[in-house]
């Protein structure tokens, strides 16, 4: 599995267990990384991912983009069975 991916998830079960400044940190890792792959690369939706996680982090953004985040979670996985 992807570290950063793994933190998504990690968040996504659990608010708590994962900081903004951890989020923000993975998310800049993994747009270093990713974000100018192909957009049917499954790494794209690493960086999708890592990215809508930090934002949603932010109390103004929680449903909207947590649900971004579950989806490019979801994209991945099925991108890499």
């Amino acid at each position: 599995m992807n570290k950063h991916i793994e933190v998504v998830k990690k968040w996504l079960a659990d608010k708590d267990s994962v900081s903004l400044k951890e989020l923000e940190a993975n998310s800049n890792a993994a747009k270093a990384v990713y974000y100018y792959t192909d957009a049917n690369d499954p790494a794209y939706y690493v960086a999708c991912a890592a990215a809508y996680a930090a934002c949603a982090a932010e109390a103004c953004f929680v449903a909207a983009h947590a649900d971004d985040a579950v989806y490019w979670v979801k994209r991945f996985e099925e991108l890499t069975k």
